[in-house]
């Protein structure tokens, strides 16, 4: 219960169209073709009316990727990048990756009962963005599941102008949304927020398909592109053919069905989490996630303090994701990805009461 992926299978456009390919028999070099980018801009225009230029997309081999070229853009030495943490592991990897500093700015945790939400601390928000080149945004949130109001949206876009950051905005699970709830790309909100705005897409989470490896920067401001692409270049990240004709098909429309029934059968998962721990978990506190297949459960207040992820791994054979490695605020958490069949996350959930129990 540990990696973010899910278990099912992907949709059946993705497969036949990598079926075809391979009985095609040729597997040779491939770029991004213009239909590719013209599919991922018409897959923002019908997501959310926002209208992007086919050449502001870029492909990269992944998200991870796409934010660590942007940081090798917009950071330096003495110009690092911001996070809010706890956040996705891969963030904290840029300090070493790029060479530059990492700060943070902790979200702030509310408990109420055995639920925990967060919010945006905006004192050291807006102190610690004097300080960077770059704002990396977690839009939905792993591991929380938050997905940002507007108005969030924009301070934090206002804030990041005024001071000459470049926002990137990491949106791969814009499209796992659970109960009916929507999502709003920050660059679409304004031309002058997406001017200072790279967007990071992908159908990999969505669609099951991250082994293949290819994700996109949609990046409207010219002058941008051209560096984050020529970065792109001297790094030699070129996205392998399967990836391109599996992400041709996933953001096609071809596949909406499918992701609609993942996405309600998802919310089904979240709920089932969510009413087990509070019924027989009432000590282990949990976010109610409205976006992602990720929970966030906090241990802290149970037998079970320090390090929760070897424990449940010894004692329950469990295997969640170490809330440590999202940040000193991960500490006594753990992250479950439920992503799974309803009978396996039972057995799951199952296996924590039962260990807690024997405490």
């Amino acid at each position: 219960m540990w990696v973010a992926d899910t278990e099912f299978p992907a949709p059946k456009p993705i497969l036949a169209a990598l079926q075809k390919t391979v009985d095609h028999g040729v597997f040779g070099y491939e770029l991004p073709t213009p239909a590719l980018k013209e599919t991922v801009a018409a897959r923002m225009d019908k997501l959310y009316k926002w209208k992007v230029k086919p050449e502001s997309v870029v492909a990269t081999t992944g998200i991870v990727s796409g934010f660590n070229i942007a940081a090798r853009i917009a950071c330096s030495p003495k110009k690092g990048v911001l996070m809010q943490t706890p956040v996705y592991n891969e963030f904290h990897e840029i300090k070493n990756n790029a060479g530059v500093a990492q700060l943070n700015a902790p979200l702030i945790k509310r408990v109420v009962g055995n639920i925990i939400s967060y919010e945006i601390d905006w004192d050291i928000f807006e102190k610690q963005v004097k300080k960077v080149g770059m704002f990396l945004l977690c839009n939905p949130h792993n591991p929380l599941g938050i997905v940002f109001s507007r108005k969030d949206l924009l301070k934090m876009a206002e804030l990041c102008i005024k001071n000459n950051v470049l926002i990137v905005s990491d949106e791969i699970h814009s499209e796992v949304l659970l109960a009916d709830n929507s999502f709003t790309p920050l660059a679409k909100l304004s031309a002058e927020i997406a001017k200072h705005t790279i967007t990071l897409v992908s159908p990999s989470k969505t669609f099951n398909i991250a082994g293949l490896f290819c994700g996109f920067a949609i990046i409207p401001n010219e002058e941008l592109r051209k560096r984050f692409e020529l970065e792109v270049s001297h790094l030699t990240m070129y996205v392998s053919s399967m990836g391109l004709i599996a992400s041709q098909a996933a953001f096609s429309g071809k596949c909406d069905g499918w992701l609609k029934e993942m996405n309600r059968y998802l919310t089904g998962n979240r709920d089932f989490m969510v009413d087990y721990i509070t019924k027989y978990m009432p000590n282990v506190r949990t976010t109610i996630p409205v976006a992602t297949y990720l929970g966030w459960l906090d241990f802290t207040q149970t037998a079970v303090k320090d390090d929760p992820f070897n424990f449940f791994l010894n004692n329950a054979k469990v295997a969640f994701s170490d809330g440590k490695i999202f940040g000193k605020e991960g500490e006594g958490h753990v992250r479950i990805n439920f992503g799974t069949s309803r009978a396996l996350l039972k057995q799951g959930l199952d296996k924590i009461r039962n260990t807690l129990d024997s405490q």
